[in-house]
């Protein structure tokens, strides 16, 4: 009988801003050249490191933004190498920053969020624009 394997915890956050051109809502989309794919910009939380302290530092790494965290997104639970893995998310107002590319980030865009859906690799992260989009309007309701 084999031992369940712990699942690994990762975090991140869709980040959005409103365009500096005509104020329409943009979502951050990052590429990753390891698995030439397009996603929500995510990693690994480190020993100790709390989720959304991970989902932070993890967006400051890959895209170069300081953000203000928002609503909580959908868990996101998927195998990853055969290891179960679940992906807590959070709605991110990107305030400040500059994108570098770097060996895990090469390209940041900044989408509409229709434009951002047909984009992402992953069905489940087109998925979370949706929620995204649930979160912000509840906001401006209340």
């Amino acid at each position: 009988m084999s031992v369940p394997r712990k699942p690994i915890k990762a975090a991140g956050c869709v980040l959005w801003r409103r365009s500096p051109v005509g104020g329409e809502l943009e979502i951050a989309l990052v590429h990753r050249p390891k698995y030439d794919d397009w996603s929500h910009p995510k990693g690994k939380l480190k020993r100790d490191e709390g989720w959304l302290a991970g989902a932070l530092r993890e967006v400051a790494e890959e895209t170069g933004m300081q953000c203000a965290p928002g609503a909580e997104l959908p868990t996101v639970h998927y195998l990853a190498g055969g290891r179960p893995k679940a992906v807590r998310y959070w709605a991110a107002e990107a305030i400040a920053g500059d994108f570098d590319p770097n060996h895990e980030v090469d390209r940041l865009l900044w989408l509409p969020p229709e434009q951002a859906r047909r984009i992402l690799t992953q069905a489940r992260d087109r998925e979370l624009v949706d929620a995204l989009l649930e979160a912000l309007h509840e906001v401006g309701r209340g």
